[in-house]
């Protein structure tokens, strides 16, 4: 595995769990927090926005699930990437109530970066495509700060899709559980993203106060990326506000 430029300066490894390998980039000190790339992979932009993590005082750990890393988030790029995606069986495109296979390898990376750097626990942020991961992850005891940003699988096609949250109801039952304990979760996302469905209103709907939502207003169609492409200063300040107070405050 050979880094791009845009990747200087982060440590190269791996994780194996659940059967599964996959690389990963890790860089920073302090509390960890795992960033899963959204399509296409790890672009310059994400990196950008794992650099500012790091900034703010954490370690980072970001795996490369699909994709080229440092390859620019292009419309060739992601159309030549979700293609395989449809056919991955590490995800669950379509399927409504239920947890993508993938969720157990990143509880694993989450649970190891915990044991490695301590702390009150890890955060985890999951955007589009792998959005809900973040929830799928807090299964998991480790995870202690979930960010969900623009959530967008099943794919918002019918309305139950629109509203699932890509969890089994098992998976969900501890989420909720979770959240009654305290762990709160951190929603972004553009007002009126299609991509999104009605995902924030079930989450609202199932977690309550423990469901920090955050809307941010639109400039106009296509807005969807928040703390990427279509970076939003709201958006990534809430972020690390939030990763401040649930893993550098105690």
């Amino acid at each position: 595995m050979t880094s791009p430029p845009v990747l200087d300066g982060w440590e190269e490894g791996t994780h194996t769990a659940e059967g599964r390998t996959h690389p990963t980039y890790r860089r920073g000190t302090g509390p960890g927090v795992v960033v899963i790339h959204e399509v296409p992979g790890i672009t310059p932009e994400v990196v950008a926005f794992a650099e500012e993590v790091v900034g703010a005082g954490f370690t980072v750990v970001m795996p490369h699930l699909f994709g080229t890393p440092g390859a620019p988030g292009t419309v060739g790029e992601v159309l030549r990437v979700v293609p395989r995606l449809c056919v991955n069986r590490e995800f669950t495109i379509l399927a409504a109530g239920r947890t993508s296979p993938l969720a157990g390898w990143l509880r694993s990376l989450a649970r190891e970066l915990h044991q490695d750097v301590g702390g009150p626990g890890v955060g985890v942020v999951g955007m589009c495509f792998t959005g809900g991961f973040a929830l799928a992850t807090m299964v998991d005891p480790s995870v202690a700060a979930p960010v969900v940003a623009q959530p967008s699988l099943p794919m918002a096609v019918g309305r139950r899709r629109k509203a699932d949250l890509g969890l089994s109801p098992a998976d969900l039952e501890t989420v909720k559980s979770r959240v009654a304990q305290g762990c709160s979760v951190l929603g972004v996302r553009y007002d009126g993203d299609p991509a999104t469905g009605t995902r924030f209103e079930t989450l609202q709907r199932e977690l309550g106060d423990g469901f920090l939502r955050v809307d941010l207003p639109s400039a106009g169609r296509g807005q969807h990326a928040t703390l990427t492409a279509h970076r939003s200063q709201e958006a990534v300040d809430r972020v690390l506000a939030f990763f401040r107070q649930r893993l550098q405050s105690s």
